[in-house]
């Protein structure tokens, strides 16, 4: 029911599923479809934590990328176009995460002055101020507290670094 705690399961179910698609014929498929499901299943998992610690400061992961990458920019800003490249994401969901941000004062648009089709977004210092207090939360709730070794952290970097590269991610 809905508000009550979990409870973890006394099995593996990703090891069970594992178990039986060998059973059933699938053996060299079996460590791939485990895999795939176990990084879907920690995704859940990180997405529920990094939104759990975003949630009282009212912003969404996607409106944070925005808000860190104007961060990171040395001006400032940058055009839409290239928060969109940098995110990898459709430029419609450049415009809605900017769009929010903006109504929220977090961020302002303005035509660039190199290239009138353009338009530049910039970090307000309350969008500043939110991206930095979003980040304090972040690494302390989540980035500093993964449940993993350094060594382990590194070690799944490399690993999702390489499968990110194979699929031409970058």
């Amino acid at each position: 029911m809905p508000g009550e705690p979990r409870r973890a399961l006394p099995f593996d179910p990703i090891e069970a599923a594992r178990a039986q698609w060998v059973e059933h014929g699938w053996g060299e498929a079996a460590d791939g479809m485990a895999a795939v499901t176990s990084l879907m299943r920690a995704h859940q998992i990180a997405l529920a934590r990094v939104e759990s610690a975003l949630r009282p400061l009212g912003v969404s992961f996607a409106r944070y990328e925005v808000l860190m990458l104007l961060l990171f920019s040395r001006r400032g800003s940058l055009p839409m176009r290239t928060i969109g490249s940098r995110l990898q994401v459709h430029p419609t969901s450049v415009t809605n995460a900017v769009d929010r941000l903006a109504r929220a004062a977090l961020v302002t648009r303005s035509p660039s002055a190199e290239d009138r089709r353009a338009v530049l977004v910039a970090l307000t210092p309350e969008g500043r101020a939110l991206a930095e207090k979003a980040t304090a939360a972040l690494n302390d709730e989540v980035f500093g507290r993964l449940g993993l070794s350094a060594g382990e952290t590194r070690t799944l970097l490399r690993v999702l670094t390489t499968l990110r590269s194979g699929a031409g991610d970058f």
